[in-house]
């Protein structure tokens, strides 16, 4: 007896179903290849770490180039040495200024640091032992976890001991880090310098002749392409930015070492967020010892709320959010994904092109009757 045809009802179930069973698939296997490309990439990091700076800071300086080249008709080879010399005067005239007194902090702060450390611990321990609210947690404390921390401490020291020597071996890894590090200035002049060849002779490299599939490769090469360039020189503008608001912030509410949290704020800023949240955490602790008092703690968390507020509805969602077609929200969503599917730091200088990577795919898979609100 055969079958009978499902109705149309019916159809549109079984397509449904299909469908959803279809996108389930391809997002597994999407989270699998983020997940092995992490752990490719985590143990390839003193290799591919100064590449990939050497490019990014190449995409940063190749308009420049261009500009003394196209505009001013200067060889390449000498418009590059000219960029180089403008920027290493640039970093000089950083190192005069700032260093100095970045330098004078760090090393107030590493002088101080046994006696702020003991500061802060008399601070809080004053504060467990005579405010109400302090005992209450104290007590509680030592009812719930103190005799579950002493068993941890006495179980914990074995393998404590193992994960330091395991981190001292992979500590050899960071020489060839390093070795890298010195290599980048060499990268970014080779990078400058075949710009134009590798942009005329990489296709001729596509393993197919057939011309259909020959454009669709091509157009997947230019728009990873224009996500991370748009992405890593917007991302280093936004952290220098939030590294000047705090920096800011922390002068007029009079806290130490003020530049130096600037500094720090921008450096690790090129992952979002990280950057101030290592700032707020050494301002907080900072700010307890100095002032001895709990407003000034609340100044700097003001100060954080204000320059993350401004971070994340002025100045990033229009150098990022726009340049490459993400809303806000979907670019805190892709560094939540992102970070846990590849690793921390990994994870988070990925996640935002990654998604506007896909995106764009989807655009011109998926969603071949609409157009991308902005372009890359």
């Amino acid at each position: 007896m055969g079958l009978l045809s499902p109705n149309e009802k019916q159809s549109r179930i079984i397509w449904f179903s299909l469908t959803t069973l279809a996108l389930a698939v391809v997002i597994v296997l999407l989270g699998l290849i983020c997940w092995g490309a992490g752990i490719i990439i985590n143990n390839l990091s003193s290799v591919l770490i100064p590449i990939a700076l050497a490019a990014i800071i190449a995409c940063i300086l190749n308009p420049v180039v261009d500009f003394f080249e196209f505009k001013l008709k200067i060889p390449r080879l000498r418009a590059i040495l000219l960029v180089f010399f403008i920027a290493i005067m640039f970093v000089l005239i950083l190192l005069a200024t700032i260093a100095p007194q970045i330098v004078y902090e760090s090393q107030q702060l590493i002088d101080s640091l046994p006696s702020n450390a003991q500061k802060l611990q008399n601070k809080v321990g004053d504060w467990l032992a005579h405010s109400p609210t302090g005992i209450k947690i104290k007590d509680l404390w030592d009812k719930e976890y103190g005799v579950k921390v002493q068993e941890w401490l006495t179980t914990a020291l074995p393998q404590i001991s193992s994960w330091l020597l395991s981190q001292l071996l992979k500590a050899v890894s960071w020489i060839g880090l390093l070795a890298g590090f010195a290599l980048i200035p060499i990268y970014i002049f080779y990078f400058l310098l075949e710009k134009k060849g590798i942009r005329e002779n990489w296709q001729k490299y596509i393993p197919t002749s057939d011309p259909v599939i020959r454009n669709e490769i091509i157009f997947i090469v230019h728009s990873i392409n224009d996500c991370l360039v748009a992405f890593f020189r917007g991302q280093i503008l936004i952290s220098f930015c939030t590294g000047t608001m705090l920096a800011i912030g922390y002068l007029i509410i009079g806290l130490k070492y003020a530049i130096l949290l600037g500094v720090i704020a921008a450096i690790i800023g090129i992952i979002p967020y990280l950057g101030a949240i290592t700032s707020l955490i050494l301002a907080l602790s900072i700010a307890l010892i100095q002032f001895q008092d709990w407003f000034h703690p609340l100044f700097v968390i003001l100060v954080y709320i204000l320059a993350q507020t401004t971070e994340g509805w002025v100045i990033s969602p229009k150098i990022i959010g726009d340049r490459i077609g993400l809303h806000p929200l979907t670019t805190i969503i892709a560094l939540m994904v992102g970070t846990a599917l590849m690793g921390g730091i990994i994870g988070g200088i990925l996640a935002i092109p990654i998604t506007a990577i896909l995106r764009s795919l989807l655009f011109r898979y998926v969603w071949k009757n609409s157009t991308p609100s902005s372009t890359t």
